[in-house]
């Protein structure tokens, strides 16, 4: 079982950029409540398809700087990366589906 990975200022070129297969970035924080809502679909994700996607989370409140970074304004900001380059982003809360979905269309 893979879990969700903590992603800081310090491992986001290791983690996300440099990752080996497409990565979802979810931007969240403690206090918002559609965060706590999606948090454990992109855990159920993470689970279920950690072989084949990285997904991480970044605190808003603890990275200031990697929201400032990639303009997070609202939360949760889920970004899609491949081969270390932005391809998309879904903000709010969405259904497993719809995130799987976008992550198989980058594999």
């Amino acid at each position: 079982m893979t879990a969700p990975v903590t992603i800081t200022a310090e491992n986001w070129s290791t983690t996300v950029l440099n990752a080996d297969k497409p990565v979802l970035v979810d931007f969240w924080a403690e206090w918002c409540g559609p965060c706590r809502r999606i948090g454990p679909v992109l855990e159920e994700i993470a689970s279920e398809y950690g072989d084949k996607f990285v997904i991480g989370k970044v605190n808003v409140d603890e990275q200031r700087s990697l929201a400032a970074m990639w303009q997070v304004m609202s939360i949760p900001a889920l970004m899609f990366f491949s081969n270390g380059n932005k391809a998309g982003e879904l903000i709010g809360v969405h259904t497993k589906e719809d995130i799987v979905a976008k992550l198989q269309s980058l594999a």
